[in-house]
């Protein structure tokens, strides 16, 4: 879609956000923003269902968050293995192409999850150079990180296509596909460096991407890495106090999850160059993406005032 296409004209359709978390969040900030957007829950593997939705709607940009993660984590997708295959690759590939056939912009909510990094032997530093979007992927250890670098390479070749390449997402609340909540909750965590999402940072960045036309693989994290227990350390500090955890090694966790789980940081050089571009234009964008220590301390800085807004403080 041009970028000339007037605000006027726009309209936006989330597939997956009638009750998904990414895709809910995205319906918050559309309509904060003043735009025209709608959600659906259909299956994008269902074929017909898809094109109808297209053609009764008649959206300029569609912004994919559906597919499967895994309940309550990627060991799910294990297990199921067709059900996995017909969200993550088949239905990906019909929403992207039925998008493409009528001029619609797609923009595909996609992982980072496709690699690994390596680290010293205690893995609490990095020893590789950070992944661009051209590399390869080089982790498959889950089916669910197999399924979505597939897919990539595929969906690559629309020439329409936006691919943003989220990594353990996080959100200024405690939903529990927050990346943040799932880690407190666990009775022992890795301590491993990682390249991490603040969607409050990113989704607003998401938007603007698919109005200017945007297109390609594009590597959707704050800069930098940050390893578990700096994470637990600044939500301890910011907000709860009275929390506690304890760590346990890469050996031990393979012990109870069955499937592996992808550590890496990816280089996020051409998102702080769009970024720039989009700052230096006239009434230009007036967002940042903060480096992930920094932006951490502010997410659970707001946290923190939305618990004790609704009464819930944990300081």
């Amino acid at each position: 879609m041009s970028s000339a296409t007037t605000s006027a004209a726009r309209r936006f359709l989330i597939w997956g956000g009638a009750t998904g978390w990414v895709g809910g969040h995205l319906e918050k900030l559309l309509i904060s923003q003043g735009k025209d957007v709608h959600t659906t829950g259909v299956r994008m593997e269902n074929q017909i269902e898809v094109q109808r939705v297209l053609d009764e709607i008649w959206p300029t940009h569609v912004i994919n968050c559906a597919g499967k993660t895994g309940r309550p984590n990627v060991d799910w997708c294990e297990d199921h293995k067709l059900e996995t295959i017909r969200a993550n690759v088949i239905g990906t590939l019909i929403l992207a192409d039925e998008c493409e056939k009528r001029g619609v912009h797609c923009t595909v909510m996609a992982t980072g999850c496709i690699y690994a990094s390596q680290y010293t032997p205690d893995h609490t530093h990095l020893t590789s150079s950070s992944f661009r979007e051209t590399d390869p992927a080089n982790f498959s250890g889950s089916f669910y990180s197999y399924t979505k670098s597939r897919v990539e390479d595929i969906l690559k070749h629309y020439p329409s296509v936006l691919i943003l390449r989220l990594r353990m997402p996080v959100s200024d609340d405690l939903h529990p596909r927050n990346f943040v909540t799932k880690i407190t909750a666990y009775a022992r965590v890795v301590n491993i460096p990682n390249s991490n999402s603040i969607l409050y940072d990113l989704l607003p960045l998401a938007i603007a991407m698919a109005e200017h036309g945007e297109t390609g693989i594009v590597n959707f994290t704050n800069p930098g890495a940050i390893s578990h227990n700096e994470v637990l350390g600044l939500y301890q500090e910011i907000v709860d106090p009275g929390f506690r955890w304890e760590n346990f090694t890469l050996e031990e966790q393979r012990g109870v999850v069955k499937a592996g789980r992808s550590n890496c940081e990816l280089d996020v050089t051409k998102l702080l160059g769009i970024v720039k571009r989009y700052q230096a234009e006239e009434g230009g964008w007036e967002g940042e993406v903060p480096e992930i220590s920094v932006a951490y301390r502010r997410c659970f800085e707001r946290m923190r005032e939305g618990l004790q807004s609704r009464g819930g403080a944990l300081a």
